[in-house]
């Protein structure tokens, strides 16, 4: 599990950014306020994406927690909620 006090939403934005290459994402592409569709990802693609980035912060993450997530924004609320820091 990583440390809440240590995580940063330009933290979470960079581990994201790196995750979203394996979807062919430039990371020049993948800023906060970038929907996930106009970064060319599916729902499909945003639940893999959700594993990886389980993995990279050892958390979990439900379905209901995806529900409302459209923009990388919103996923990094979700992850920093998730290591306990809102």
């Amino acid at each position: 599990m990583v440390d809440a006090k240590t995580v940063t939403r330009d933290d979470v934005l960079e581990v994201i950014r790196t995750e979203l290459a394996g979807f062919e994402v430039s990371a020049d592409d993948v800023k906060a306020d970038a929907s996930f569709e106009s970064l060319g990802l599916d729902s499909l693609d945003l639940v893999e994406l959700s594993v990886r980035l389980e993995d990279a912060y050892g958390i979990d993450i439900e379905e209901d927690d995806l529900k409302d997530v459209w923009t990388v924004d919103n996923a990094i609320d979700v992850i920093l909620a998730k290591v306990g820091k809102s």
